[in-house]
């Protein structure tokens, strides 16, 4: 299936790399060399050079990162996570997001390159940037600072996550 190429994206390929540019900036990726890409008339189409169970699935997941490549620099991508607890919240500076989760210290955490953040209302973060890979990788070393636990939902968890809460200990009368 043909990937179409917006009229605002210039895609150029050699030597196996990828190179994407567009309004938001520009992407690099090494392509395997078992996946041939040729760019005709607006469009990528992804092909494998020889059919084998490691190329079959070599070739979607090509297609499917090159896809995120041209969303990201027409279009952007956004992460979403909530912090749950009394006291529990974060703070930007520059490009450095401080939580307050829980421990005795607060948790210095730096935003990789290509990242941004904005924080609402202290406890709801919004990860933002033209890497689908990146932001996904960022925003889950942010939820393990303090993964959700399901006796009160208290930690940081993604905004469409659902936390099947646990009932605590029961006390029987004898």
């Amino acid at each position: 299936m043909p990937i179409v190429i917006p009229e605002s994206v210039k895609v150029a390929y050699s030597e196996h790399n990828l190179v994407i540019k567009g309004k938001n900036g520009e992407l690099i990726r090494h392509i395997h060399p078992d996946i041939d890409l040729e760019i005709k008339q607006g469009m990528v189409v992804v092909t494998p050079n020889k059919l084998s169970k490691k190329t079959n699935a070599l070739h979607g997941l090509t297609r499917s990162l090159i896809a995120n490549m041209i969303t990201g620099v027409t279009k952007g991508f956004e992460r979403v996570l909530e912090i749950n607890g009394v006291g529990y919240r974060a703070e930007l500076k520059g490009d450095t997001l401080t939580f307050n989760i829980g421990y005795s210290h607060p948790v210095v955490y730096k935003l990789p390159q290509g990242v941004s953040a904005a924080v609402e209302k202290l406890t709801r973060i919004t990860l933002s940037g033209i890497d689908k890979e990146l932001i996904g990788l960022t925003a889950a070393k942010i939820r393990s600072l303090h993964k959700p636990e399901p006796y009160k939902g208290k930690g940081i968890k993604y905004a469409e996550e659902h936390i099947r809460r646990k009932s605590g200990k029961s006390v029987t009368k004898a």
